[in-house]
């Protein structure tokens, strides 16, 4: 099969998402300028650079009390700084809790009974006991083709491990089994990991 996006797929739900699996799962928490608090999940997000430390990620709507964006892009634009939390398996439920089409004044935290702790380097909030964070500072937004596309990149000027996930030094994701998304309405997790050299190394 071949098709070109612009034509249509012709199949009963858009096959992109379920092509580009799995994708990483950055649950963003942002402190707009009056002070609310937001988390919400975006499976457009990675890690993009290694020094200094640097991620991203991608809002591709908008809400009618946001204009032409989300809650979690128009924080960050206002402030210039987010946290992205990582999604463990066993925080399904409230992760998915926090993706709902809530009003802009709703604390997503509150929401979904979720514990938060203040950032380190940021005035943010953050998941407790998420397996890690990663406090970041904006350094641009670009502004995609069509209507609502917008990708933040931020670096990264804290970090936190929690600490049953390091094992001999080691972040070990098994831990935790990180979950991520796939196509459709569906999901996976990560539950084991195998490690292959590079040639030469």
């Amino acid at each position: 099969m071949f098709y070109r996006p612009e034509d249509g797929h012709g199949l009963p739900h858009n096959p992109f998402n379920a092509v580009v699996t799995p994708r990483p799962i950055g649950w963003v928490s942002t402190r707009g300028a009056d002070g609310s608090e937001n988390l919400a999940p975006y499976s457009f997000f990675n890690a993009v650079a290694y020094v200094p430390p640097q991620v991203m990620f991608a809002s591709t709507s908008a809400k009618p009390d946001r204009g032409d964006t989300k809650d979690s892009m128009a924080n960050v634009r206002d402030t210039g700084h987010f946290c992205i939390n990582i999604v463990e398996y066993a925080m399904m439920d409230v992760m998915n809790t926090s993706s709902g089409p809530w009003d802009r004044d709703v604390d997503e935290f509150e929401k979904a009974g979720i514990e938060r702790e203040d950032c380190a380097t940021i005035p943010c909030s953050r998941v407790a006991r998420a397996p890690a964070n990663l406090e970041c500072q904006l350094t641009q937004i670009v502004r995609l083709p069509g209507e609502a596309n917008f990708v933040a990149f931020g670096e990264v000027t804290g970090v936190h491990l929690r600490d049953d996930c390091l094992v001999d030094g080691i972040f070990d994701i098994t831990r935790y089994q990180p979950l991520s998304r796939l196509g459709y309405q569906d999901y996976t997790r990560v539950t084991d990991v195998f490690s292959l050299k590079r040639p030469g190394q």
